[in-house]
């Protein structure tokens, strides 16, 4: 009898243990795959860059303006993610986002010249910035403190997959079809992610039916909230240093993202198959480096419960990394030695980003959604600049160390200003600004 009980209590634990790491590994994995079909649509037209130039005869400021096309939308509408999140949960948040965001990319694929590109671009932006800071609020009511940086690591590293594996996705759909068949397919992926989202995800995880109690310690649930007011002046104050860390970073990122398909066939010859893969190459390296800085992250505040350590040490040595390894790509023509050091650079410039998104995580409870609004709008205003001044110095001056001299110059200064972060005091909102009705 004795015997009989405690194999059901083995049982009963092994079927828990199970149900635990269904439900929770489901949900990490479906973050992970939007946060890889978001970064696929929004680097594809880099990697198609080159036929699509080709085929409506751009210039490379042209060019330009259409990627950032993408970055105007994508800043507008970042806010509405956080916002949304707060007042009606982050499953329905994601599904209208990610709607968007296919709709626009295979729009992309239809466009007819340069205007209607840039408007498909914009319905790309439109859907992905508020995505973002859904996800994130749907990662907080699902993770303790002590696991921010790795989730946002990891979803974050998938990102970097879809950017790894855009480049080689559409170089052989190029090939097989051409490219507007690649805009189809990326974008009808997305709307079919849509659907396991809605069939798996629940904004309150005490609720779904397949969680172990045991993973919901010390995990702290902000439910939707409609009548919720939006603090933004209280929430911009508190954010700005991290917008303005964020730019810098994001000045390099989308020089990477945008024009590294060309650097590699204007500046070093390459063909569109080889671009493609050295372009990969630098991104996978990237979706190390993202994890990596997450997990640094939290061993340092599990190891010194000290956040302002745990968050900013990462953050500045990532940035200084990132500009110490682009500086000998300016004066080495040898692609043997440009690649590696391209690659260190992603690594060290990725790590920021685990780091970064889990401090509005770390401040707020009911507000981490809209907080990491504004870790993306650092990135979103540099994407409305930077490809643009890149093409132009570019076009200018036919120089491609210009604008990358720029890009170490924005770097030292965002390394610097990590000392504004303050990741370890929490964000107070008074009572009559955050329960008045919106």
């Amino acid at each position: 009898m004795a015997i009989t009980q405690e194999a059901e209590e083995v049982t009963t634990k092994a079927a828990s243990f199970r149900l635990s790491i269904s439900a929770h590994t489901l949900v990490t994995t479906l973050l992970c795959v939007l946060f890889a079909i978001m970064y696929l649509d929004r680097v594809n037209i880099s990697a198609a860059a080159a036929s699509i130039k080709a085929h409506f005869s751009l210039s490379n400021a042209e060019m330009g303006f259409i990627f950032s096309g993408f970055s105007w939308a994508y800043l507008a509408s970042v806010l509405f993610g956080g916002w949304g999140a707060r007042k009606f949960g982050a499953k329905s948040t994601l599904i209208v986002c990610v709607v968007v965001v296919g709709i626009g990319t295979v729009a992309t694929g239809l466009a007819g010249g340069l205007v209607t590109l840039f408007i498909a671009r914009l319905v790309v932006g439109l859907g992905e910035g508020p995505a973002f800071p859904a996800a994130t609020q749907a990662m907080r009511n699902w993770y303790p403190p002590s696991r921010f940086g790795y989730i946002q690591g990891i979803t974050h590293s998938a990102s970097r997959l879809g950017a790894a594996i855009a480049p080689p996705i559409v170089a052989a759909l190029i090939i097989w079809a051409d490219w507007r068949v690649s805009f189809v397919i990326c974008g009808l992926t997305a709307l079919v992610w849509c659907v396991f989202w809605w069939w798996t995800f629940q904004d309150d995880p005490r609720t779904h039916p397949r969680v172990d109690p045991r993973r919901l310690e010390g995990i702290t649930v902000s439910l939707p909230n409609r009548r919720a007011n939006t603090p933004l002046w209280i929430l911009t104050k508190r954010m700005f240093p991290v917008t303005l860390v964020m730019f810098a970073y994001g000045w390099t990122y989308w020089v990477f993202v945008s024009w590294l398909p060309l650097y590699f066939v204007n500046q070093h010859g390459t063909n569109l198959k080889n671009s493609a893969l050295l372009t990969s190459a630098l991104f996978f390296a990237g979706l190390i480096g993202n994890t990596v800085g997450g997990v640094v992250s939290d061993r340092i505040l599990r190891k010194t419960g000290r956040n302002r350590l745990a968050r900013c040490s990462v953050i500045a040595v990532s940035l200084l990394g990132a500009a110490a390894f682009i500086t000998p790509t300016m004066f080495i023509n040898d692609l043997h030695y440009v690649v590696p050091l391209l690659a260190a650079a992603m690594f060290f410039l990725e790590m920021t980003i685990a780091p970064m998104y889990a401090i509005p995580m770390d401040i707020s409870k009911d507000y981490a959604g809209l907080g990491s609004a504004y870790v993306i709008m650092g990135v979103g205003i540099s994407g409305v600049v930077s490809p643009v001044v890149f093409g132009w110095l570019i076009d200018l001056t036919g120089n491609w160390n210009i604008p990358f001299a720029s890009g170490i110059a924005i770097l030292l200064a965002g390394a610097l200003a990590v000392v504004l972060l303050r990741p370890d005091v929490p964000l107070v909102i008074p009572q009559s600004a955050g329960n008045a009705r919106a």
